[in-house]
């Protein structure tokens, strides 16, 4: 059974305390937080305080996707917020000590993660994964919701499920991006353990019955 981690981006933020609450009641499994700054992606979000505002009302794990310049500045600041994955880009940190600052995640108590751009290798963080817990394989570009899937990912999970299998590990793969009920299946099969769903649960009439659709078409 594959995870769904609602995304919300997509949300209507003047909502947002109620979409969390919305979440606890649905069968989804983590809330995402796109944590964007401006500089490493083109759009800005939100940050720490909404981290800590979420953590108030839910018990779901609180997955932070940072995709920030510099990370390593507020590790501690998302780990005391109440994040429970940390997820920062290799692309921020790969002229950094990228093992360093991951192993400073994990810590702080919170489970390090690395994620990927469309056009970064996935063979890339292979020197990483022993300080990791999951891999985000981007399937879109980062800094926008509501982008078209890219096709090549799922070849990319592949390549990366097959790695974790050859080497006994059980590292997980999310994938972020274009996520929907035509798709879920496909990625499941490839290896996506983890499927972070935005504007397909957030424009949907019913979002709680179309998380309810996707956990079942990943079980």
């Amino acid at each position: 059974m594959s995870l769904i981690a609602p995304s919300i981006l997509n949300s209507d933020f003047l909502e947002l305390g109620n979409t969390i609450k919305m979440i606890n009641e649905s069968q989804a499994d983590w809330v995402h937080l796109d944590v964007m700054d401006g500089s490493f992606v083109p759009n800005i979000s939100f940050g720490i305080p909404i981290v800590e505002a979420a953590k108030k009302i839910t018990k779901k794990t609180l997955d932070a996707h940072l995709m920030i310049v510099n990370p390593e500045k507020y590790i501690e600041g998302f780990r005391k917020a109440g994040a429970d994955l940390i997820n920062i880009h290799y692309e921020a940190c790969k002229n950094k000590d990228l093992a360093s600052i991951l192993q400073e995640i994990k810590s702080l108590g919170a489970r390090p993660a690395i994620a990927i751009n469309p056009d970064t290798p996935v063979e890339a963080i292979y020197e990483y994964t022993e300080y990791i817990d999951m891999v985000l394989v981007m399937s879109v570009f980062p800094g926008f919701g509501g982008q078209k899937f890219i096709e090549d990912t799922y070849g990319r999970i592949q390549t990366l499920k097959q790695f974790f299998i050859k080497n006994n590990m059980n590292t997980l793969i999310q994938v972020d991006g274009g996520v929907s009920p035509q798709n879920a299946k496909k990625l499941k099969d490839s290896g996506a353990d983890v499927m972070v769903v935005g504007s397909v649960i957030f424009k949907s009439d019913d979002p709680l019955q179309t998380i309810s659709e996707l956990k079942s078409i990943v079980s």
